[in-house]
């Protein structure tokens, strides 16, 4: 009997409130690490009708001016600024969390010293998912690269004009059946778009059938069974922050795996790469797709734990679904450390993210996308030496 399963996700494009909050974070990142590339950030934004708050920690030599970067990225979205309330609170990191970060429980307790690395501890406790699949060229999930591909084209066809009365927020999600692991056909396409006062409606509908989801949806064409759903609450014309509270980091299965995968909880934008919600996520996306690039696996899993203060990881798994073709998974997971350097240190330096590249991030998902270090399918013939 063939196992069917049924697998979703979403995505939002760059003008839903969630999304504008994490553009402006991640902005704001940036901003301090262009002129400083050590600064420590940690930065929350929550928005609502006519009013926007910027709160948290940054600890940098540059001191970035907050509204100017709100103002900018609002207007490059497409909102206007007029009448808007900003409200800025920020202060400097915690002095104890500092302390941690700059020096590890291994070099406190001079366990480090033939170690490199090992210097710098992870800036919080929690556990990071990373995953790949061989499924797609991205490596990633269908339903992902389907409902990025769609806001992608919703938002280039707003930009470019080649649809009039279109508005900046918006999202989709696509549903697509498996069969024994498998994606084979599209089930359902769900498109939610903000438009004007005087848009036609059903030329929105068949616009967005034309322009918007036929390309977008190549890879995966929809067949007779398809299910469409194009606005179907009706009416979308109040959108933004007019219509609905904007949060960083509220859109996190849009911004990993969707539902093929779990997620440890923590956000991504606003975050400088000493927090291992970011950085160790992008470790272990990156350990996740050269496994499956090597041909170790056609699915992979890899899941790290950290503690605060601490350096090495504690826990290092590898979960390949029973799809392995050379070894165990222990055994994945005992290669992972000797290819790949896993303190936060060794992580940041790898994937080079000291630098200013987190608002290209923000949006359309931060993995599956080839300008991204950790995308790069660089370890394959070390982690085979490390396991043949």
């Amino acid at each position: 009997m063939i196992m069917k399963r049924f697998y979703t996700a979403e995505s939002v494009t760059e003008g839903h409130p969630d999304k504008v909050c994490d553009l402006i974070a991640d902005s704001i990142l940036d901003e301090c690490l262009k002129e400083d590339s050590s600064s420590r950030v940690a930065c929350e934004v929550l928005a609502t009708r006519g009013n926007l708050l910027v709160a948290g920690e940054i600890t940098s030599k540059h001191e970035p001016y907050v509204i100017g970067i709100v103002k900018k990225v609002l207007e490059d979205i497409g909102y206007h600024t007029e009448g808007l309330n900003i409200d800025v609170q920020i202060h400097r990191q915690s002095p104890d969390i500092a302390k941690a970060v700059e020096h590890s429980y291994e070099k406190r307790q001079r366990m480090s010293r033939k170690q490199a690395g090992m210097e710098r501890g992870a800036g919080d406790q929690g556990v990071m998912i990373g995953y790949a699949c061989s499924e797609t060229s991205q490596m990633m999930p269908m339903p992902v690269v389907l409902a990025n591909r769609i806001v992608r084209e919703l938002s280039a066809c707003r930009r470019s004009g080649y649809i009039t009365g279109i508005l900046p927020d918006g999202k989709a999600q696509v549903t697509v059946e498996y069969e024994e692991g498998k994606p084979v056909r599209m089930d359902s396409v769900i498109v939610s778009c903000q438009h004007t006062e005087d848009k036609n409606l059903r030329m929105l509908e068949q616009e967005i059938r034309n322009k918007v989801l036929l390309p977008a949806l190549r890879p995966l064409p929809p067949d007779e069974d398809t299910q469409f759903f194009i606005n179907p609450s009706g009416r979308f014309v109040a959108g933004g922050f007019d219509a609905d509270t904007g949060l960083t980091g509220r859109k996190l299965m849009a911004d990993s795996y969707g539902s093929m995968a779990p997620h440890g909880g923590g956000a991504f934008s606003g975050k400088d790469c000493s927090k291992v919600d970011r950085s160790g996520a992008y470790m272990a996306r990156y350990i996740a797709k050269n496994i499956v690039a090597a041909n170790l696996a056609s699915r992979c899993q890899v899941s790290l734990a950290y503690a605060i203060g601490v350096a090495w990881p504690v826990m290092v798994q590898v979960d390949t679904f029973g799809t392995g073709n050379v070894c165990a998974d222990d055994c994945l997971a005992a290669a992972v450390p000797l290819v790949f350097g896993l303190t936060p240190g060794q992580i940041c330096d790898t994937l080079s993210l000291n630098r200013p590249i987190f608002r290209r991030t923000a949006v359309y998902g931060h993995f599956g996308r080839k300008e991204f270090p950790w995308e790069r399918t660089d370890k394959i013939e070390a982690l085979k030496n490390a396991v043949m």
